[in-house]
């Protein structure tokens, strides 16, 4: 997924699956099951390299939508 960010937190809870986010400077490798947090106005994004499907739920504290697309 393209890196974006929101102008609230976004929490997102890993249940299957192998990825790799961005958050900020940093690149984290995560095998679920897993939760991270990406805090207001930080770029991030994600992408599945594990060899079956991801599996996630992602949280956006907000009750409107907000997303700004950075690449």
């Amino acid at each position: 997924m393209r890196l974006h960010r929101h102008p609230y937190v976004e929490i997102f809870i890993v249940q299957e699956g192998h990825a790799s986010f961005t958050v900020g400077p940093s690149t984290i490798d995560v095998i679920a099951p897993r939760t991270l947090v990406a805090q207001a106005n930080v770029p991030h994004g994600f992408v599945n390299v594990g060899d079956g499907r991801l599996k996630q739920v992602d949280i956006h504290l907000s009750p409107t939508f907000i997303t700004e697309w950075l690449s």
